[in-house]
């Protein structure tokens, strides 16, 4: 396993985020205390999931008992002991509504106090490595979420503070409320970021390389457009409805374009989508959300591929990027 630091800080964390977003709606727990087991032999130590996790999407038959039942089948899988815990960096979300009373989302420092609490019960630990803010809360003001952060700091309750889905100028101005606060403030920001999907090139990436916040990409193979649709759907393995396979069929010539040329690299098409951003300079480690540990197999592959200036210079006439703003539009 590779290993690198999370953004500017000196957490070490492997370049593979295991995401957990499945554990109870589509995998059982049994399968994935097996799949986290199989992530530490891997070598990964870096976990991801979020208080919301667990609830069934609609019209979905899956396991999940509702929200938090992800972090329960995390917190049974420390339970068992054997080092599990203590090798894990473990990451983990607020912003969602637990309930449906005032006060059971979004980032008031009440919400914060009540369920990062309600986290560290259902991890069955006493502390988070990484308490990542779900969504940007423009109700919430800033003094007033880092005051809560400091007191959850002070209490030993968490140690890294990070954002997912936010713009580049949240990132600015959640750093300089930190600041006034004597606070490290942002040090990961988990966006969706893969191929097909780009436009955080234009402000958020060049924020987080300013800042020192690492990238922790959602999506790398967006819903699995990158991990070879055509050839699956061909083969009779994969079925596509809603929005992706409308997007599919928007990106059909890209998509088979891009087949073709991972089929010419000699590898598979979702280990070069992981690849690709591994050879991003912001991006710390994407997160993939293996169903199976046969996904979690294949996931791991894409750390011995090496994509030269040629090909990611053909990869980009697949699926054009933008440029750092204001250049992408203006000089």
């Amino acid at each position: 396993m590779q290993f690198t630091y999370l953004g500017r800080t000196g957490l070490s964390v492997s370049r593979l985020c295991l995401g957990t977003m499945n554990f109870g709606p589509l995998t059982s727990e049994a399968d994935a205390h097996a799949i986290m087991d199989a992530a530490h032999e891997f070598g990964i130590n870096f976990f991801d999931t979020a208080n919301a996790y667990g609830l069934r999407s609609a019209g979905v038959s899956g396991l999940g008992e509702g929200r938090g039942a992800t972090e329960s089948i995390i917190g049974r899988w420390f339970a068992q002991g054997g080092g599990r815990r203590e090798r894990t960096v473990l990451a983990t979300k607020v912003y969602s509504p637990m309930g449906e009373w005032p006060n059971e989302g979004k980032l008031s420092a009440l919400n914060i106090r009540r369920a990062l609490d309600a986290s560290l019960a259902r991890l069955q630990t006493d502390y988070i490595d990484l308490y990542q803010f779900h969504h940007v809360d423009r109700a919430t003001p800033w003094d007033e979420i880092w005051q809560a952060i400091d007191v959850a700091i002070t209490a030993g309750k968490i140690l890294y503070v990070g954002s997912s889905n936010f713009a580049g100028w949240h990132i600015a101005q959640a750093q300089a409320a930190a600041a006034q606060h004597g606070l490290v403030g942002l040090v990961s920001e988990q966006p969706i970021y893969n191929l097909i999907t780009r436009e955080v090139e234009l402000e958020v990436l060049p924020a987080a390389r300013h800042y020192g916040v690492g990238i922790l990409p959602w999506s790398p193979l967006q819903s699995g457009l990158l991990g070879g649709v055509l050839r699956k759907q061909r083969e009779g393995l994969r079925r596509l409805e809603g929005r992706a396979a409308h997007t599919l069929e928007a990106k059909r010539p890209q998509i088979e374009a891009y087949e073709d040329f991972a089929a010419e690299l000699g590898h598979e098409p979702g280990d070069v989508a992981l690849a690709w951003l591994l050879h991003q300079p912001a991006v710390t480690a994407p997160i993939v959300g293996p169903r199976t540990r046969q996904h979690l197999d294949d996931a791991v592959g894409a750390l011995d591929v090496r994509l030269d200036e040629k090909a990611l210079t053909r990869l980009d006439e697949i699926f054009p990027g933008y440029r750092a703003a204001p250049e992408h539009f203006a000089w």
